[in-house]
């Protein structure tokens, strides 16, 4: 199922990501820093979503309180919990 996290106090204004199985797939960001960001959606390709999470959840960015990274973490974490109610 796809999900789209609207992003909070970064550069990009939102992502685009896919579960599936409980992997992450077709993550793609809407603004930011282009290059980090396309890195980031390679690496966490066919990922399990717990483990992204873990590693992504509380990345700071300039002192912001929150990344890029973090906001796709939370993005996530609110996906899993969408997909657990439906089952």
């Amino acid at each position: 199922m796809q999900y789209v996290h609207y992003n909070k106090g970064t550069c990009s204004r939102a992502v685009r990501f896919e579960i599936e199985d409980g992997k992450v797939h077709n993550v793609s960001f809407e603004g930011g820093c282009n290059g980090n960001l396309k890195a980031i959606s390679k690496l966490v390709e066919g990922q399990d979503a717990e483990t992204v999470i873990a590693i992504l959840k509380g990345n700071d960015c300039a002192g912001r309180g929150t990344s890029c990274a973090d906001q796709f973490a939370l993005g996530l974490e609110g996906a899993l919990k969408k997909e657990a109610e439906r089952v």
